[in-house]
Parts: structure tokens; C-alpha cells; sequence
């Protein structure tokens, strides 16, 4: 027993010395390259801040981290250690406006570990194939296709009301939210709309979402592990049904444009090669998270804002019915029905900004650059955060208060307003995601008013904002 206490203690001993001789090196070494860092604290050995990182947000306040540090370090940048690397943190509008326009110049994009673990591909994929994926996408996310999706998005929504709300009490928003965007990606991506189909795909998403941003340690039972088994799963699934589709374009069962899985499937590169099957699996996969895990977190919230604030749920009700008004009875919507639904727009706008989906997002230093006096040094991780801007009474006077009409006119100042992010890597799926939304808004209200069953009920963060109970409410249908 003697010697077991004995090699504890070494090895205390141990850490502490290397702890200690690691950040006299680190010190030694910039004061010999005479390169002023950022200031700030890398945190712990190895594991640096993220566990306050990801904490913050489990406890429902993402901005307390930035926002401690801003006020601690610095309000333009700050360093830190998160995800085993060695980052720095770029604040307000300044901040994004950097890294955003020096895309592929300064830096590039970055995940954790975590990521290229769950999607393997995404580790492998070179830069030039990145850049072909993201000229590919427009295709789908430009007005032409999106007019297109308008009537299928309307109709799915209609279901899904039917199915999951009609002739309910209670109902849980969060997982109707959750399965509402799934089934409109599912529709609109690989074409498949049976709900029990949908359904079935849908269970273990939830475990991927939380494990993209986990700590990456692979032991059974964590985030991590649980993500990794979860994704492998699904790319199975989607592998089958790539398969199918394969034969199904060769039998003229299916059409080269009828959805993206039937585009990526033919698009040659200027080699004249094809994308690899596994390859497609796991950007359909990506394109389904991104499709609707953003999504279903800004349709809960919606319900929740519009919960507490009957005023704010009496201008979108308006709006919406005097659209209701306008159609014939069984038409469906179309996009310049869209176009009409301004102020719920504003709204929405004022949700995603108080919770945004997207928190922030890495990006790498592909080369030494100076940044306001500071030395920012090849391969540091670089991260902006929505809610540096977001939640800051510089660009949103009284930041907690629930106001569309920031949103009207020219709305806020460039760089201020990110739920997408911003430059070249700004989400392609944004004007995707505001259809889906709106469409979502005009059937809510059209059918309800509701009152939540938990006054207070605590929001995590996880990576994206969700309520921590799922947000239960109570339904009140409208007569007709």
C-alpha cells in the first residue's frame, strides 16, 4: 500500500513539474521570439478551458465564457486552450469581420477532433474537393429550386400537424420540432417521406449532434462514443439507400435533379470521376444534421418566445391569417406568400439571435498574421462566437429584451447578426432554413395558441439551445 501511495505522489509530482516547466518554456520561448500573444490563460494541461467552455453551456449561459474573458483579458481577443489546441477567441463585429473576409487567405475552416472522428471523410477530403462540395450545393439552395420546395415544404408541414398535433392536449415541442425539420430533409435531400421510415432514422441523431463538440475521449458510455456508434449507424442506413438510388437512376425509376442525393450521385469532377459511395453517405449524413438540427432548435424557441409574449404571438397571428385569407381552400402556399410574412420573419430573426442555433465556429491560421498588436501564430485554432455580438449592448441595446423591430429597415450593423456565420463559409442552407421556418410559423398559429407547461424551464446548450425539458406545452385549437 506504501508503494502504491508512494507512486501516486511520483506522479503528482510529476504532472505538477511538467505543468510547471511547460508554461515556463511557453514563456521563455515568446519572450525569445519577442511575439506578444494574446492575453489570456490556456486553462489545465492538455484538456486547457474546455470543460468551462462546454460547462457554460450546459448551465444555459454559452455567453458567460466569452463574455467573463472579454471583460478579464480583452474585449477584441483573448487566448485560450480548447479542444486539446492551443486558440485564441475573436469578439464583436471586428472579430468576425476578420476572420470571415480573410477566408483561405489568413485562415481556413477547422473541426475538433471529435468531428473528423464522426465523419471520417471530412479528415480525408481535401480542401480543393471542400470547395467543390460547396459549389455543388447552390444548385439546391438557389430561388429557382427553392420556389420549387415551397408547395413540398407546405405539404410535409401540413402532415405533420396533422399526424403529431391535431387532436392533442399536450404536446412536447422540442422532439415535434426535431422530428418536423427531419422529415422536410429527408423529403427534399434523399426523397424519402414515409413517417415511420423517417422516424426510424431519426432516433439516433440526437447522439451525434451531442457528440461533434464533446470532449473526444472514445471510452465506452461517453458523448463521444455514443457519437461515433450513432453515426456509423446511420451511414449505414444512408448507404443502402444510395445503393438503391444507383439502380433506380439506372432503371429511369429515378431522375438525376429530383433531389441532391440523385445530383451527387452523377456529378462528375473535371476528371470525369464520380464521388464514392462512402463519401456521399457521409455528406448526406452532414447535410441531414445540418438540415435539421439548426432548424427544430430556432422552431422550439419560436414556440417559447411566442408563449411569453402574447403581443409579439397577436402581430405574427395577423400576418399570417390575412396570407390564410388570400388562398383558395386546399391551395398551397407559394413562395411569394413568403415573401408577405415579413414581421413573422423579424421575429424569427429575434429568436435566432437571442438563441442562436449556431454558437460559433473554429477556424486555423494557415500562416503567422498580426491581429490589433497581437501575434497570432501558424496552426493556432481560432474561434468567433455569435453571442460576442449578439448579446452585447454595443450593437443590441438592451440585449435581453425580445425586440423584432431591430430587424426592420437595414436591420443591424454588418458582422453583428451571424446565426449562419458569415464570408465564404456562410451557411449554404440559410434561405432553406428560412422557408422551413416560415412555413412551420404560418400552420402554428394558423391551428393554435398555447401556454407552456414549465414557466421556467432552464435552456441548455448542447452544442445547439434546447429546452431542458423539452419545452411541454398545452394547446388551445382555434375555432374555425
Amino acid at each position: 500500500m506504501d508503494i502504491f501511495y508512494a507512486t501516486i505522489i511520483s506522479l503528482f509530482v510529476l504532472i505538477i513539474s511538467f505543468s510547471i516547466n511547460f508554461i515556463i518554456h511557453k514563456s521563455s520561448k515568446q519572450t525569445k521570439n519577442e511575439k506578444v500573444l494574446p492575453p489570456g490563460c490556456t486553462g489545465w494541461p492538455v484538456i486547457g478551458e474546455s470543460f468551462e467552455f462546454l460547462s457554460t453551456g450546459w448551465k444555459g449561459h454559452p455567453e458567460k465564457f466569452i463574455f467573463d474573458r472579454m471583460s478579464k483579458y480583452s474585449p477584441i481577443v483573448f487566448r485560450t486552450s480548447l479542444m486539446l489546441e492551443d486558440a485564441a477567441v475573436f469578439c464583436g463585429a471586428q472579430g468576425n469581420k476578420f476572420l470571415f473576409s480573410n477566408e483561405n487567405k489568413l485562415v481556413q475552416g477547422w473541426w475538433p477532433k471529435s468531428v473528423d472522428k464522426i465523419f471520417p471523410s471530412s479528415d480525408r477530403t481535401s480542401k480543393i474537393e471542400a470547395i467543390k462540395m460547396r459549389k455543388m450545393l447552390p444548385n439546391f439552395f438557389k430561388p429557382e429550386a427553392l420556389h420549387r420546395y415551397v408547395p413540398v415544404m407546405d405539404t410535409v408541414t401540413q402532415q405533420h400537424f396533422a399526424t403529431w398535433w391535431d387532436g392533442k392536449d399536450e404536446v412536447v415541442t422540442y422532439d415535434l420540432a426535431k422530428n418536423f425539420t427531419f422529415w422536410l430533409a429527408c423529403k427534399i435531400f434523399i426523397n424519402i417521406d414515409d413517417p415511420e421510415r423517417v422516424r426510424y432514422l431519426s432516433v439516433p441523431f440526437e447522439s451525434i449532434a451531442l457528440g461533434l463538440l464533446s470532449i473526444p475521449i472514445d471510452l465506452p458510455g461517453t458523448p463521444f462514443r455514443r457519437g461515433i456508434n450513432a453515426a456509423n449507424f446511420i451511414r449505414k442506413e444512408l448507404m443502402d439507400i444510395v445503393k438503391q438510388r444507383k439502380v433506380d437512376l439506372d432503371e429511369g425509376k429515378a431522375t438525376a435533379s429530383q433531389d441532391i442525393l440523385s445530383h451527387m450521385l452523377v456529378f462528375k469532377d473535371e476528371e470525369g470521376g464520380f464521388m464514392a459511395e462512402y463519401d456521399i453517405a457521409d455528406k448526406i449524413l452532414g447535410l441531414l444534421i445540418g438540415g435539421h438540427d439548426t432548424a427544430s432548435s430556432a422552431c422550439a424557441f419560436i414556440v417559447k418566445y411566442l408563449a411569453e409574449l402574447p403581443e409579439i404571438y397577436d402581430g405574427v397571428y395577423k400576418e399570417q391569417m390575412e396570407i390564410a385569407k388570400s388562398k383558395a381552400p386546399g391551395e398551397l402556399l407559394n413562395w411569394e406568400d413568403l415573401s408577405k410574412m415579413k414581421y413573422s420573419w423579424n421575429v424569427a430573426c429575434e429568436v435566432l439571435r437571442l438563441a442562436p442555433p449556431l454558437q460559433g465556429a473554429f477556424r486555423e491560421a494557415i500562416t503567422d498574421f498580426m491581429y490589433n498588436g497581437y501575434s497570432i501564430p501558424k496552426g493556432w485554432k481560432l474561434y468567433w462566437s455569435a453571442n460576442s455580438t449578439h448579446k452585447n449592448p454595443e450593437f443590441f441595446p438592451e440585449p435581453t429584451k425580445f425586440d423584432p423591430s431591430r430587424f426592420e429597415g437595414t436591420g443591424p450593423a454588418p458582422y453583428t447578426f451571424v446565426p449562419f456565420g458569415g464570408g465564404p463559409r456562410m451557411c449554404p442552407g440559410k434561405e432553406y432554413a428560412r422557408l422551413e421556418i416560415l412555413v412551420f410559423m404560418h400552420h402554428l398559429v394558423r391551428k393554435f395558441k398555447w401556454e407552456k407547461m414549465i414557466p421556467d424551464e432552464q435552456i441548455v446548450v448542447n452544442p445547439m439551445p434546447s429546452p431542458a425539458k423539452g419545452l411541454p406545452i398545452r394547446l388551445y385549437p382555434h375555432k374555425e
